[in-house]
């Protein structure tokens, strides 16, 4: 068994922070101390780098149908490019068609990542069909290890589910021990407001964002919580983005509800001055979109406050081609954006070196909260004796310029073009390997692996 030990490292994890050496043993990291007396066949000098678990984003869109394309990255280079920004592993969204099982849904998942993910991956299953057979086969996805249950709560015809179908959704899951997420907007009235400016000429990308103001996600949110805390079902919201809707999440805590809560770094970082009255603006079509500076303020108070636990991407790239598919009208341009390869550096450079959070928190929000919401503590997220061995060095004081010529994702353009960051991630372990050095990939296709996931640790 291949050991291999990193010496003088800055390790810090959530709750720690200290210099000392990591021994590795196989997959798994076997101790931690300092001038640790033992030999390895691999020794990696980390005097003045910072040691820390790998990343988990748990909101991925790889090979994702939509809007009649795919986005743009597959299992293969999505988790490739993932690693190289200090990501280990990645939690898809598995999308059940109408009319169709959940199983059926699973399979088709299964026949993109495995074999082909270079990184490790989960899955959530997202349920757009909800009804007496799907009902059946909750406890059947729990006892694989994909215990989340994604809902959209806008999409009409396509991914929406209504109240009705929340409720029993909720019921169903909580039975299991399992959790329940929510793409949390108001559909009916986005729909509305897409349609009246469509009807009054109105098409340029700006109107994405005019069709989706803060009331929307602030109602569905408000709403989503209610409906949790009726049915006593774990919930998460995924990819909040504004004031009003945490502040409906600080409202559900005056009644000792716990909503856990996603943001993702654009929301932290990019604000809604982006949509101009150019189709440049399609490179931020989201949903939700980019919201005001003030909200950015709320969302970074957030994270300090514990509101916001989890800092994602909802990676979900396309090809500048494909998003022209909506150049005439945009309700047309597939929803999503590249980030899966910048989130960890961004966050660093913007928030640890800028002093809007400790190096502990930044550890939370990219990697050990995830683990524990999402049933994989303490095999991931943390260093600790016995988990596996995901380590990211980061280089605190090297500086870089983001670019679409240098990223690894499979997207001709960047949301962060020529953003400069300090902190560069160097080197990057998966599972006692090392996949990433010095810009290098060195673990191949395939060497990702399906990450079974129990019940919420939080």
């Amino acid at each position: 068994m291949a050991s291999l030990l990193i010496r003088n490292g800055r390790v810090i994890t959530a709750d720690s922070d200290s210099v000392c050496d990591i021994l590795v043993e196989g997959e798994t990291i076997v101790a931690i101390g300092k001038n640790l007396p033992v030999q390895a066949d691999e020794i990696i000098d980390a005097t003045g780098k910072l040691v820390m678990p790998g990343g988990i984003d748990p909101h991925v869109h790889l090979d994702m149908p939509f809007m009649g394309t795919f986005s743009s990255d597959t299992h293969e280079t999505g988790t490739r490019a993932a690693l190289h920004g200090g990501t280990t592993t990645v939690i898809d969204f598995v999308l059940q068609k109408q009319g169709h099982s959940l199983r059926e849904a699973l399979t088709e998942w299964q026949g993109r990542a495995t074999g082909t993910a270079v990184g490790d991956y989960s899955f959530h299953m997202a349920v757009t069909d909800f009804n007496p057979s799907t009902k059946e086969e909750i406890k059947d996805m729990v006892a694989e290890g994909i215990t989340s249950f994604k809902t959209f709560m806008a999409y009409k015809g396509a991914l929406m589910i209504d109240d009705a179908q929340m409720v029993g959704l909720m019921q169903e899951v909580k039975k299991h021990g399992g959790l329940v997420t929510a793409h949390a907007t108001n559909g009916d009235m986005i729909d509305t407001l897409i349609a009246q400016h469509r009807a009054a000429g109105k098409l340029t990308p700006r109107y994405h964002y005019l069709s989706q103001p803060e009331v929307t996600e602030a109602e569905a949110s408000g709403r989503f919580a209610d409906i949790a805390n009726y049915t006593g079902v774990n919930s998460y919201i995924v990819h909040l983005t504004c004031e009003g809707a945490l502040n409906q999440v600080r409202r559900a805590t005056e009644r000792n509800q716990r909503v856990f809560v996603e943001t993702c770094i654009q929301y932290l970082l990019l604000d809604a001055s982006l949509y101009g009255d150019d189709f440049e603006g399609a490179k931020w079509v989201m949903s939700p979109p980019l919201r005001e500076k003030k909200d950015q303020t709320t969302l970074w108070a957030g994270i300090n406050q514990g509101l916001v636990q989890v800092v994602g991407t909802d990676h979900c790239p396309f090809m500048w081609e494909q998003k022209k598919m909506g150049a005439d009208d945009f309700s047309k341009i597939p929803n999503g954006h590249p980030a899966i390869e910048h989130r960890m550096e961004l966050l660093f450079s913007e928030g640890v070196m800028k002093g809007r959070i400790s190096p502990q928190k930044f550890v939370e929000v990219t990697s050990t909260n995830a683990a524990k919401i999402f049933g994989m503590f303490p095999r991931k997220g943390t260093i600790s004796i016995g988990a596996d061995a995901d380590l990211i060095l980061i280089d605190p004081r090297k500086k870089h310029t983001i670019s679409a010529e240098t990223h690894h994702m499979n997207c001709d353009y960047s949301g962060y073009e020529g953003w400069e960051l300090t902190g560069k991630i160097d080197t990057v372990l998966l599972r006692g390997q090392v996949a990433v050095d010095a810009g290098e990939t060195r673990v191949s296709k395939g060497y990702g692996r399906f990450i079974r996931r129990g019940r919420v640790q939080f």
